[in-house]
């Protein structure tokens, strides 16, 4: 059976997403971890340091700008990882997604040059967060600062990390198992419909941009 933007997008609401073997592989498969990562977004961890960062605006963060070019450099061979699970048939299923309302990126620029992002499916009050990239020293961790103030804006309740990686646990995300996350996964989509994400739209995951001080305030007031 060929595997459609609505089939994933049902998976998703189950609790599954798709990965594959290679760049190349034209086979797809199913992941439902037992154990899955999560990123609290009422205990997202800001260090003085990165708070600067923010402040500083040493980025330009734009939304939905280039989220295929995004999609390609986090399937780009990178330090201590040569192979990708994003396969060339996901891309092709995600940039649906996107021009459908349901996928989104959040991109770190310099300039004209996107040096850094992420990228994810949004349903109902849940965020499915993918993959990030970095070609500039904090630039995904920047991406990810402005993707969780707005999520909190927006009142979204889950920010599903799939897997815990070091990179994320200084963030604060932790694991929990997977009856947990089914439970956690329920009541965001019962939030609102995966048709509303206006909401997302709000907050400039397709609209206007938001100062680093309105970023910085959102985390602060809701931490």
């Amino acid at each position: 059976m060929k595997i459609t933007p609505d089939i994933v997008l049902k998976a998703y609401a189950c609790g599954i997403f798709p990965m594959s073997d290679g760049r190349d592989e034209p086979e797809m498969y199913w992941v439902d971890p037992e154990m899955r990562g999560i990123l609290p977004l009422d205990g997202f961890h800001l260090s003085r340091r990165l708070r600067r960062t923010v402040r500083q605006d040493h980025f330009i963060i734009r939304v939905n700008s280039a989220f295929e070019q995004v999609m390609t450099a986090c399937a780009a061979p990178a330090s201590g990882r040569w192979t990708t699970w994003i396969s060339h048939e996901i891309q092709d299923i995600f940039t649906a997604l996107h021009h459908r309302g349901f996928a989104h990126s959040v991109e770190a620029w310099t300039g004209e040059e996107l040096v850094g992002g992420l990228y994810g499916i949004a349903l109902g009050t849940a965020f499915f967060g993918e993959s990030m990239f970095a070609l500039r020293a904090d630039a995904s961790k920047v991406a990810l600062v402005h993707l969780v103030a707005r999520l909190r804006q927006a009142e979204y309740t889950l920010l599903d990390t799939q897997f815990i990686t070091d990179h994320l646990r200084q963030f604060g995300a932790m694991e929990i198992d997977r009856a947990e996350y089914h439970s956690r996964l329920s009541a965001a989509l019962s939030g609102a419909s995966s048709g509303t994400l206006s909401r997302l739209g709000d907050f400039n995951l397709s609209g206007r941009s938001l100062s680093s001080a309105t970023v910085l305030q959102s985390i602060t007031q809701t931490s």
